[in-house]
């Protein structure tokens, strides 16, 4: 196993900044600096956990194959790159995890560059046992577009469909805590397992550009369908509801709020309340919801949705920009047990051809777990928590 110690990250939060990933709201840079370093404690709206929102319990739904496609991935290892691979599960290197280019961020884990044709397949193989048919192809299609942006670009060092790392946290177990991460440019997928229950966040899913019309990828585009339901449901409100949902008119800058290094953020609700629509735009409401879980595999998605429903009427919808068909616009999704962020973003890559402020080329999505079970950490503690003493638990 690797050792829990990384090497600094202190300029990281700098860079993001810089690219444009936290224009909205920035903390100074000195606490941006050692955020990262913070003992987690997960994303509030006042600072105050609310607690018994994500209790141990069987879902009925197992995760053998997502255990067994992990150990099938290990099988193929060399020791070497087992060590690169394999991390304790309490250590931090959960939290090391960005969006920003690979030359950009000092990552660890194994890169899909130093597999073999075997490995690759065995560890994406890994990554389609967690996530739904589409989920996985989108996944491997924001890949692909890194892979087009290396050529365009011209820079392999950064960007590249192989220029993603993957980590084993803990020993795979249908029912031990154990979990994974794939990590890279515009696509994070962490990805906790505690017997028959997951916890899929923080997640991010981003592309420049959305969509490919020359070379080896032409034609493949992503993150249309998040993008067009949030908006279908902005023009399903009413005036008077909108104006509720609406926090700024004009789309200008960069408005994530959740992004890498802020698991500890403060975020008030903001928008429209769910009780506030009515039963359609409701209905609207849980199916952009059900876009974003819906990447998880589909029993688990189900069961996840069972979450989303028992908080539904605390979930709030925000808005900034215009509704418009081709309106730029950020929209968030925000209850006590997710939170989603989609953002128009300033081009960054492709600037040059974009120019410089927010593009329909440019997408960020973060999917979160507010009240301090983002990486599973809740669920953790409390099987910490249930075990402590039990000498066949080795914690």
């Amino acid at each position: 196993m690797n050792a829990d110690a990384t090497p600094s990250r202190n300029l990281l939060p700098f860079i993001a900044l810089t690219l444009g990933l936290t224009w909205i709201a920035p903390v100074p840079l000195s606490a941006q600096a050692d955020a990262e370093d913070d003992p987690f404690f997960g994303i509030t709206t006042e600072g105050e956990l609310v607690e018994g929102l994500f209790p141990i319990r069987a879902t009925g739904v197992t995760t053998a194959p997502i255990v067994d496609a992990a150990d099938a991935y290990l099988a193929t290892l060399t020791p070497e790159q087992t060590a690169k691979t394999r991390f304790d599960l309490d250590s931090d290197e959960w939290r090391h995890w960005s969006n920003i280019p690979v030359n950009n961020l000092d990552r660890r884990g194994l890169p899909f560059r130093e597999m073999t044709e075997e490995q690759r397949e065995a560890a994406l193989a890994l990554v389609r046992s967690g996530l739904s048919a589409r989920g996985f192809e989108q996944a491997r299609d924001i890949m692909r577009i890194d892979g087009y942006l290396a050529d365009f670009l011209d820079n392999h060092e950064g960007y590249g469909e192989d220029l993603y790392f993957i980590d084993i946290f803990g020993e795979p177990s249908t029912t031990e805590p154990w979990g994974w991460q794939l990590d890279g440019h515009h696509l994070v997928v962490n990805f906790f397992v505690l017997g028959d229950q997951i916890v899929m966040s923080p997640n991010f899913w981003g592309s420049e550009p959305v969509f490919v019309e020359t070379g080896e990828y032409a034609g493949i585009e992503v993150l249309q369908e998040e993008q067009d339901r949030g908006l279908e449901l902005m023009r399903a409100l009413r005036p008077e509801q909108r104006r509720l949902a609406t926090i700024e008119t004009e789309k200008t800058r960069n408005s994530i709020r959740s992004a890498a290094f802020r698991d500890n953020l403060e975020l008030e609700h903001q928008g429209i309340q769910a009780d506030q629509l009515d039963a359609d735009q409701q209905e609207q409401l849980l199916d952009v919801i059900g876009t974003y879980v819906g990447a998880m595999r589909d029993d688990h998605a189900s069961v996840r949705m069972e979450e989303v429903r028992a908080h539904f009427d605390d979930t709030h919808f925000a808005w900034i920009g215009e509704v418009g068909e081709e309106a730029l616009f950020y929209y968030r999704i925000q209850s006590p047990v997710i939170l989603i962020e989609f953002d128009h973003t300033v081009p960054v890559s492709l600037r040059e051809v974009e120019g410089d402020g927010p593009s329909r080329n440019h997408i960020h999505i973060f999917v979160r777990t507010p009240n301090g079970n983002d990486y599973g950490k809740d669920l953790l503690r409390q099987h910490y928590e249930q075990h402590a003493g039990d000498p066949s638990h080795q914690h």
